[in-house]
């Protein structure tokens, strides 16, 4: 069991939960807010997307990452900003029968254009999907080759930020050690397991700790489970050895028929983790632990 535990909350993702919840943060004002508000709950870590602020779609658009980290940079809050860099993989076929042309869905795009707003805003961490997956629709795609990656992470490694390296099945943890075995990714190796996503590893605590006992000696390791798996994780984490991981991204409920907010599922994780015994990390602490460059 981990004792010394940093909860990231990671508040709003890129899917279609904001057509689900309207406490779902979807302006750079929101977004914003939502960290600030997470890092008051006890979160160390906040981990960032952006949304089109008239349609709520996901978005790559620096301009609105910028005001993201401008305005929480410029709050009295302390709190370490996770930016993604996951978007820009997505592939859409046209269909089961006639998978070329793509989808007009489709956003593919270079690993440079990827961490355009990363390389602009250095923020302390920012994300690094590592490996390529189905998710449950029907002919999407998340795409991250083995090129791209070691691309991304080069540049992610000149740029002095710590990448969390976002795993999703078995595959992806060994794409990570070669990664880490090439010199791609500096000590300490951070890794967050994405648990219950269709269809990579199952939540359950079998396929968990397959990929537990995978993890080379000195690695910080994180996780989390989607929808109602995810506060039962917050528990599942600690004795696994893992931090926590919570937020709208992942689980719109506190419990049956009550929507959270970001806020509330960052206290109720503190409440779990407090009634295990558990020490919840602050930012100053966390930055010592993984040798974040702080700006």
């Amino acid at each position: 069991m981990k004792y010394d535990i940093f909860i990231t909350c990671a508040v709003t993702g890129s899917g279609q939960s904001h057509l689900k919840s309207d406490l779902v943060p979807i302006t750079p004002a929101q977004i914003a807010d939502a960290c600030i508000e997470a890092a008051r709950a006890g979160a160390a870590i906040a981990h960032v997307h952006v949304r089109d602020p008239e349609t709520g779609a996901p978005s790559r658009d620096p301009a609105l990452y910028r005001e993201v980290v401008d305005r929480v940079r410029s709050s009295d809050t302390d709190v370490i900003l996770n930016l993604t860099a996951g978007m820009g993989g997505d592939i859409v076929l046209g269909s089961a029968e006639a998978p070329l042309p793509l989808s007009s869905q489709s956003d593919l795009i270079g690993a440079t254009e990827r961490l355009v707003h990363v390389e602009d805003l250095l923020p302390e961490i920012c994300t690094l999907d590592c490996g390529t997956m189905n998710f449950a629709e029907a002919d999407y795609v998340m795409t991250n080759t083995p090129g791209t990656l070691r691309a991304m992470a080069s540049r992610i490694q000149a740029a002095g930020v710590r990448p969390e390296i976002e795993i999703f099945d078995t595959g992806h943890l060994w794409l990570a050690r070669t990664l880490v075995d090439e010199g791609l990714i500096d000590d300490p190796v951070m890794i967050q397991f994405c648990m219950g996503i269709p269809y990579g590893a199952a939540n359950d605590a079998n396929s968990l700790m397959a990929m537990v006992n995978n993890i080379p000696a000195g690695w910080v390791y994180s996780m989390f489970s989607i929808g109602r798996m995810q506060l039962p994780y917050v528990a599942q984490a600690a004795l696994a050895g893992a931090n926590v991981r919570v937020g709208l991204e992942d689980n719109i409920w506190l419990e049956k028929g009550v929507p959270a907010r970001n806020g509330d599922l960052v206290e109720r994780a503190t409440t779990i983790l407090n009634a295990m015994g558990c020490h919840i990390l602050g930012p100053g602490e966390v930055r010592e632990n993984l040798k974040l460059t702080r700006r």
